[in-house]
């Protein structure tokens, strides 16, 4: 893979997730060189010491030594706070109370700088750099949606990070969309992320083949068959509905969905296109904001968040 960023010493960027973690290492020309993917081992001290392994290995795959990487940058679920370097409620890694990790990974690493950073933060820093440039030189104005085992969205508006007041930023997944609907975890009924996540379709469809529930879906669901037709149209209506919210918020010119649930691909982008385009034919002011357009799927096999990480911890995005 081939992928050009701004130039600069050699960075590491992690992708820190409940089940893998996914690395990658930029040269100095701001091409990604290497890879890596390990499995997610939970608790403070099993994240620290994945972390290390990862950067080392990548340091060393690119024949460098780590205290010689211009930076590394984690991105990880959870609150963060990115001046101070810690994170807290990190549930899916087995943190709840707050650390300060990046000083944990920075004393076993030596004297390079870490920085930590929301994962989805990341994840629209790196998916920004796989969207075409506009010709007027405007800087970006993106939302990465993730569809994944909930529902959240990074936001990065006039190239620069919105993380909130309190860091909630893009939490659009508990905003409700079905009144009196499903509960949800965060102690509402009807959330958006009851009705378009992975775990929403793992909930409705149970496996018949073992296929992903997502994949499961569609492709019943292109055969005719009843109750996958309701499951894809009312999740696609559902993504469709956070779009919205994103753009008539904040107005980005792109909303670029991912997450374990974009590799059905395109008719999942298909099929919230549709949803889009038709509630544009009912509504002059919604046809005016060109939804469906703005809508695209982030770029297959690219681990978006990692490379955010990785710029990151070049410094981009400093708070």
């Amino acid at each position: 893979m081939d992928v050009r960023v701004r130039s600069g010493g050699w960075s590491v960027g992690l992708d820190i997730g409940g089940s893998k973690v996914l690395g990658v290492a930029l040269d100095p020309s701001g091409v990604v060189r290497h890879q890596v993917k390990a499995g997610t081992v939970r608790g403070l001290d099993g994240v620290v010491a994945g972390a290390v392994a990862a950067v080392e290995q990548l340091a060393g795959r690119a024949g460098v030594a780590v205290g010689d990487l211009v930076g590394v940058g984690l991105g990880l679920p959870g609150v963060v706070d990115v001046a101070a370097g810690t994170v807290e409620h990190a549930v899916n890694l087995g943190i709840d109370e707050s650390v300060a990790l990046a000083a944990l990974v920075a004393d076993r690493l030596g004297s390079v700088p870490v920085r930590l950073e929301n994962d989805l933060n990341a994840a629209v820093v790196g998916a920004a750099r796989f969207v075409e440039p506009h010709a007027d030189g405007a800087q970006h104005d993106l939302a990465f949606l993730a569809l994944g085992t909930g529902m959240a969205a990074g936001l990065l508006l006039d190239g620069r990070l919105r993380r909130g007041s309190q860091g909630a930023a893009g939490e659009i997944g508990h905003l409700t969309f079905v009144p009196d609907g499903l509960p949800c975890k965060c102690g509402q009924v009807g959330c958006l992320e009851q009705y378009a996540s992975g775990s929403a379709l793992d909930a409705a469809w149970p496996s018949r083949t073992g296929a992903p529930a997502p994949a499961e879906v569609f492709a019943a669901a292109a055969a005719g068959d009843p109750r996958a037709v309701e499951l894809r149209d009312q999740f696609a209506a559902a993504v469709a509905a956070a779009v919205r919210v994103l753009v008539l918020t904040c107005d980005v010119r792109h909303v670029v969905v991912g997450g374990g649930v974009s590799a059905v691909g395109a008719p999942l982008l298909d099929a919230v296109r549709a949803v889009l385009d038709a509630a544009a034919g009912t509504s002059p002011f919604l046809a005016s904001m060109r939804l469906a357009a703005r809508v695209t799927l982030a770029p297959e096999g690219v681990p978006v968040g990692a490379v955010g990480a990785a710029l990151v911890g070049r410094g981009e995005h400093d708070a």
